[in-house]
């Protein structure tokens, strides 16, 4: 029977709650007398359907906004406070609201109740055309220093929304703002009752209706008007700085205007973002910080330890107060406190392992702790602090915590682990237990590829623990639901299974997989087998040939096909090594180009297409070709080139200048408008090849010309009618419009110059591609006698590396600039922020160095150079767009963890949204 009366209940709420309900109702907004009871219980309905996300029409909006106007003429104040609480919910949807701005001012007025006078503030707020502001800017900045905080607090948070469309008026308020901040204490801020107000308005006085206003001691306005007041200055770093010191005290041991908690808080924030910004103020801003860990509140101590926990270049001697005070809250009977400084200490772990390491005890008494979400923090804080003694009873104890956690959190751990295992190879017996161990417990798809990477993980960096970590991947696939891993193991077994010492343990499970499993899998188990049967032994090549045969009966067609193919390869030696030995695959792109290439010239579909001209790749860079990763994971740690010296004829040393002087000489490009950029040299062929080739690429409005370094060393050949084809990619945006060949070309006049010139089909845009590029001549040889080349010659063809149109070094030039001045200048312009993982990276600086090298930015600061071991920094970097593309600033944020490489968080802020992209693009491929 209860149940009943509840779902009763329940369809009468559905029914009362309901909008139509609602908008039939609005009449008695209507009704005379005003029934105060029925309209705020109407209002309140209206107001609730708001917030649950019930969207009104602007018909409907609008008609329920004008019934409520109408209720001004009663004057309940409970009512009056429904009234405003509804027109602000309502002016979002409404049209011509701007029509109740005079009744709203009627309640501002000094004679006013002071009850909602509050609440017709921040109304107005919501109603007010931003070309209205300066009207009633004597009405807010009285009502700023009021003496009631709540009049006070609603018009500073008021002010604080007007801001963005009424900067001007809204920064003449500073110095109410200033003088709500340093209130001194609760009577001197909110006054007597009958005292008058700033400017005569907002006092309550007995003329009122008796409502006398209780004085506050939470000091909430200090809150909001600090708010408003860096909202104000944030443009003016020298004005925040000063504000920083004079509301912090000034000095160590002094005292603050500040009493609220969140007030203080908040200028904690502010202190760390100005040091952040210069690091010329970190000493003062960290006295200042060090003397609120002593303040009374917990909220205050927090902020200013995680403050100085994320300083950069902060000592190990700096943390240890702000350590210390964490290290108190781990043990605190509050929750809140526990979570917020195990995840802090979390994240200084990364840097700063040994000074965490204090708190290892604490942390350990965490690990059974009730909220799961602080014991997880925990112990991802002691696997990165602890020490390879104390790896084995950190395992058993994460081993009974493991079954109590949700998958999310079992990740966490399964990844710090896997960092762990790198950390300290010796331990990978107990550690590859634990992950064998949680690898057959109950978990998603997540959670179990979490551990199956660490497996991975351990298989290619720790050799020792290779041929274990395989068998228990063997079990793991007898009884895995996921398909996906399934495959994946397989595959690895196929690698790593014929290196093993007894490689034909491992192919029971691989069969079974044949006969058990799905069309995919068994698929992924056929390739697997062939593999084992192409190792030298007899015995073993027979066993797998029998398997293979009786796949051929499978029910599924790309199951029978790998078998039918694979049967036949193992047996001839010169197709294993093509078709499973060989890893190595075609570059798709060269692939693509020479295809099109071959369809759209008439004369080539007579002979068959020659597919050994394409070039191959392993299959990891076909992969990361196919994803479209970032392109620094193909780069990985910067190459140390050769210094051998190079011949004068690379032009590498020749300035911008020399380019201009030696392009004018050029008749066909004499037309062409002014050099917008030219790149540096890029050696296309090895220093000790026949022939060497390097491109020097120039960037004009309309056109991009390639100029190619060519020199001939070979005494006794003389190289003629050499030119070079370039096959740009369909879609690059660039046109061929001819090649400037070299007649002759012999050591004695080398180098010769071949320009390829292209007209960019829309100037306004900067197109990047790849390349492939094939140096042609007729190579003739020189008679020893005479000196002169033979009548006859041979056609010749050289591949050369691929030539990239890129960002960096084509449409980006170096361009040194004030980093925190230029980049908050540039907040309103265009902005891009991309997450990228770079797995190759193998350290901070390698990151920075290819980064730099890619974008061929200016690096600012010194952040091309981070501390030695750090895993979280930040690198700025400055260019210029060509062609009056204006500024582009960068900001790399990296953080690198051992095992998975660099993270990077890239900031690109310009002056045109094309540069902006264009940067993106050159990190993200």
């Amino acid at each position: 029977m209860a149940a009943f009366s509840k779902k009763e209940e329940e369809g009468l709420s559905s029914y009362y709650n309901n909008k139509t309900t609602v908008i039939q109702e609005a009449r008695v907004f209507n009704e005379s007398p005003i029934s105060p009871r029925k309209c705020r219980a109407l209002l309140t309905r209206i107001v609730y359907l708001l917030y649950i996300g019930e969207n009104f029409g602007t018909q409907e909006a609008t008609t329920l906004f004008f019934g409520t106007t109408k209720l001004f003429q009663h004057k309940d104040s409970a009512l009056r406070q429904m009234i405003y609480l509804s027109i602000k919910e309502l002016a979002v949807s409404a049209e011509d609201v701007i029509m109740v701005t005079s009744s709203i001012m009627k309640d501002m007025q000094p004679n006013s109740e002071v009850i909602y006078r509050p609440n017709a503030i921040r109304a107005l707020c919501r109603i007010i055309d931003p070309s209205m502001v300066q009207g009633v800017e004597r009405f807010f900045k009285a009502a700023i220093v009021d003496r009631t905080p709540s009049i006070s607090s609603a018009a500073l948070v008021s002010s604080y929304h007007l801001f963005p469309f009424a900067k001007d008026v809204v920064k003449r308020w500073v110095n109410e703002a200033q003088e709500a901040v340093n209130a001194k204490s609760s009577a001197s801020f909110f006054g007597s009752s009958s005292a008058g107000s700033y400017l005569g308005f907002g006092s309550s006085t007995s003329t009122n209706s008796g409502y006398q206003p209780m004085p506050s001691t939470s000091y909430i306005a200090q809150y909001h008007a600090l708010g408003l007041l860096y909202l104000i200055r944030r443009q003016d770093r020298m004005a925040v700085t000063k504000m920083i010191q004079q509301l912090g005290g000034g000095k160590p041991g002094s005292g603050t205007a500040l009493k609220n908690p969140m007030a203080l808080s908040m200028l904690i924030r502010y202190a760390a973002k100005v040091v952040e910004e210069d690091p010329n103020v970190q000493k003062q801003m960290l006295d200042l910080l060090e003397q609120w860990l002593r303040h009374k509140s917990d909220m205050v101590n927090f902020e200013a330890a995680r403050a100085i926990c994320e300083m950069k270049n902060i000592t190990s001697a700096q943390l240890t107060k702000s350590i210390a005070v964490l290290q108190l809250f781990l043990s605190s009977p509050k929750p809140t406190l526990k979570f917020a400084a195990a995840r802090t200490l979390a994240s200084l772990a990364l840097s700063h392992p040994a000074n965490v390491a204090t708190c290892n005890v604490d942390l350990e008494n965490l690990i059974s702790d009730s909220n799961r979400s602080v014991a997880t923090y925990a112990i991802t804080t002691l696997l990165k602090t602890g020490n390879e003694a104390s790896v084995d009873r950190l395992m058993k104890q994460i081993t009974g915590f493991m079954s109590e956690i949700s998958d999310e959190f079992k990740v966490i751990i399964v990844d710090a682990i896997r960092s762990l295992c790198l950390k300290f190879p010796a331990k990978h017996i107990s550690m590859l237990g634990f992950l064998s161990g949680v690898l057959r417990d109950e978990g998603g798809y997540d959670f179990k590829r979490a551990v199956v990477e660490a497996i991975f993980d351990m298989i290619k960096y720790i050799g020792e623990s290779k041929e274990q970590a395989l068998s228990h991947l063997c079990e793991f696939i007898e009884d895995c639901e996921f398909t996906k891993l399934s495959v994946r193991i397989l595959h690895l077994l196929g690698i790593e299974g014929p290196k093993a010492p007894q490689p034909s343990k491992y192919i029971r499970f691989i069969y079974n997989r044949v006969v058990l499993e799905n069309a995919t899998v068994r698929a992924a188990a056929v390739a697997s087998l062939a593999k084992f049967g192409i190792i030298d032994d007899t015995k073993l090549k027979k066993s797998v040939g029998v398997l293979l045969n009786r796949c051929l009966d499978d029910v599924e067609d790309e199951v029978r096909d790998r078998a039918a193919l694979y049967l036949k390869v193992i047996e001839e030696p010169p197709l294993a090594d093509t078709y499973v030995k060989d890893d190595s695959v075609f570059s798709l792109s060269a692939l693509e180009a020479k295809l099109v290439a071959y369809v759209r010239d008439a004369d080539a579909t007579s002979q068959p297409f020659d597919v050994s001209s394409v070039p191959k790749v392993s299959r990891e860079q076909a992969a990361q070709e196919v994803a479209r990763p970032s392109s620094l994971d193909t780069i990985g740690v910067p190459v140390t080139r050769t210094t051998t010296p190079v011949p004068p004829s690379q032009t590498a040393q020749e300035t911008q200048s020399s380019f201009v002087q030696q392009l004018a000489q050029v008749p066909e490009l004499a037309s062409y408008s002014a050099i917008l950029n030219s790149s540096k040299p890029v050696q296309l062929t090895e220093n000790e090849t026949e022939y060497q080739v390097s491109c020097v690429k120039h960037v004009f409005r309309e056109h991009v010309v390639f100029q190619f370094n060519v020199s001939n060393t070979m005494p006794d050949t003389i190289l003629e009618q050499v030119s070079v084809i370039m096959q740009p990619p369909v879609d690059s945006g660039l046109t061929e419009d001819f090649i400037i060949p070299v007649p002759a070309l012999s050591p004695a006049n080398s180098p010769g110059v071949v320009y390829v010139s292209f007209t960019r089909e829309a100037p306004e845009d900067y197109p990047t591609a790849s390349f492939p590029c094939v140096l042609k001549f007729v190579s003739k040889e020189v008679d020893p006698a005479t000196g002169e080349p033979e009548a006859e010659g041979y056609e010749d063809e050289y591949q050369l590396e691929e030539v990239e149109l890129a960002a960096g070094g084509d449409y980006i030039i170096p361009s040194y600039s004030n980093f925190s001045a230029e980049w908050d200048r540039l907040r309103t312009g265009a902005s891009i922020t991309e997450t990228f993982t770079l797995s190759s990276m193998e350290s901070i600086k390698a990151a920075c160095d290819s980064i730099v090298e890619i974008l061929n930015m200016e690096p600012l600061g010194g952040s091309q150079n981070p501390a030695a071991g750090t895993t979280v920094h930040t690198l700025q970097v400055s260019g210029l767009l060509t062609g009056g593309g204006g500024k582009i600033l960068a900001r790399c944020r990296m953080t690198f963890s051992r095992g998975e490489g660099v993270t990077l968080e890239l900031g690109v802020r310009g002056e045109k949204e094309d540069g902006c992209r264009l940067v993106v693009a050159a990190i993200g491929g």
